[in-house]
């Protein structure tokens, strides 16, 4: 018998331990069996740290919550309709949920649920390295439960599903499937590999909503290239939109993009707009209304059609800083990052940071009040000389206030002859 105890003293932190073994004397005096599963058991066993602590109990998890959160003075939150609960303490959160059993009605349908056994449970989830769970019991503390060999593709550095009907019952594992076999570097079980590419169809139906939210997990991993570039591989990408590719341009690209941006999964439009660069219009268009994306990113998405149009015009040898802004003001600043880094041209990257970093940033230092006491009336010709007056500041025209002052005072004068 496999046990894990010394494991979970040594990456868990000492208060997080203590809640857990609090939590498996209160379980065995009810007489429920309590488990720690998932992803923390997994890296557990690869002596790693995992502080998203999933508790299974096989009983009434909320009543457990409440009796756990007044033991330990902790923040309660129980949802007894599903049968689960959240505990806070500090900056430590427990989910436990009563453990249940699932159906599908349909592929790609949300599963019925109804009370089940740990095994139950554990049958439930994707991969068997993610379907084992440790008992919490004082007796037992430590011992790991593993009804599917999870920890044998572990060690083998497989990712497996449980049956055959995996990916058909929900299809987003697939996505799943690709995103840890690139993380923990692993590779598909070869049966399990033969079964997502004969299931990639029944992605199809699978709501945009929750193809979106797996997407996005990928793009929030260190390296996304890596899934991105194997979904590819396996056609799962495909269908999403058939033009897409996962190939050494997008993964360089994205490598750029980290180089720019430290962190660009804390705003992965960067990543999104790399993604569908090299799309058409329509293309573009079935990506976004695939997916269902907000309107904020589809909005960036958009903008790459015509801005790609655009670049040719930045690529003049003689240019002035306000025809570089008047170019490219009408588009998304993350449209043009995205753009900085697909383009191959120096020059064509160079005024693109420029407009990010300076042009669009400068303004004239007279106001639009100060215009009105100058004797502009309000209206469409104040608008036009603040804009002029920003492209003269932008071409080095004008650099003070004063100066400023002296080039609005010339076209009132002009205007009034």
């Amino acid at each position: 018998m496999v046990n894990i105890a010394k494991d979970i003293e040594i990456h868990l932190p000492k208060e997080l331990l203590g809640l857990l073994r609090s939590a498996g004397e209160l379980a065995a005096k009810s007489e429920q069996n309590l488990y720690l599963v998932g992803g923390t058991v997994r890296d557990l066993l690869l002596n790693q740290a995992n502080l998203d602590i999933d508790l299974v109990l096989e009983g009434d998890a909320p009543s457990l919550a409440r009796q756990l959160a007044r033991l330990s003075n902790s923040k309660v939150v129980t949802h007894p309709h599903f049968g689960t609960a959240t505990i806070t303490e500090n900056t430590i959160s427990i989910d436990i949920v009563t453990a249940r059993s699932e159906t599908y009605a349909r592929p790609g349908a949300l599963p019925r649920v109804k009370p089940g056994t740990i095994r139950d449970d554990l049958y439930r989830r994707d991969f068997s390295v993610n379907a084992m769970a440790v008992k919490l019991h004082t007796a037992q503390f430590g011992e790991l439960v593993d009804p599917f060999n999870g920890k044998n593709d572990l060690d083998n550095k497989l990712i497996k599903i449980l049956h055959k009907d995996s990916f058909k019952d929900d299809p987003t594992r697939i996505w799943r499937a690709i995103r840890y076999e690139q993380r923990l570097n692993f590779k598909l079980d070869s049966e399990t590999e033969h079964i997502l590419r004969r299931d990639l169809a029944f992605m199809d139906s699978v709501s945009g909503d929750r193809l979106r939210h797996e997407l996005e997990r990928i793009l929030e991993e260190p390296a996304p290239e890596k899934a991105i570039r194997r979904a590819g591989e396996l056609g799962a990408l495909q269908m999403l939109q058939p033009y897409l590719k996962g190939d050494k341009w997008l993964s360089g690209r994205f490598e750029q993009a980290r180089n720019v941006t430290p962190h660009p999964h804390d705003d992965i439009i960067t990543y999104w707009a790399l993604l569908v660069w090299r799309l058409e219009k329509d293309g573009i268009e079935e990506f976004i209304k695939r997916l269902r994306l907000k309107r904020e990113s589809s909005k960036i998405l958009r903008d790459i059609t015509n801005l790609k149009r655009t670049l040719p015009s930045l690529d003049k040898r003689e240019q002035m800083p306000s025809e570089i802004y008047r170019y490219l003001a009408n588009y998304k600043p993350q449209a043009i990052q995205a753009a900085s880094i697909a383009t191959d041209s120096k020059l064509v990257r160079g005024r693109l940071l420029l407009y990010l970093s300076n042009l669009r940033l400068t303004a004239p230092l007279l106001s639009g009040h100060d215009l009105q006491q100058m004797g502009v009336p309000p209206g469409r010709k104040l608008g036009r000389m603040l804009r002029d007056l920003k492209y003269a500041r932008l071409d080095g025209k004008v650099a003070t206030k004063t100066e400023e002052q002296e080039l609005v005072l010339q076209w009132l004068s002009v205007n009034k002859r």
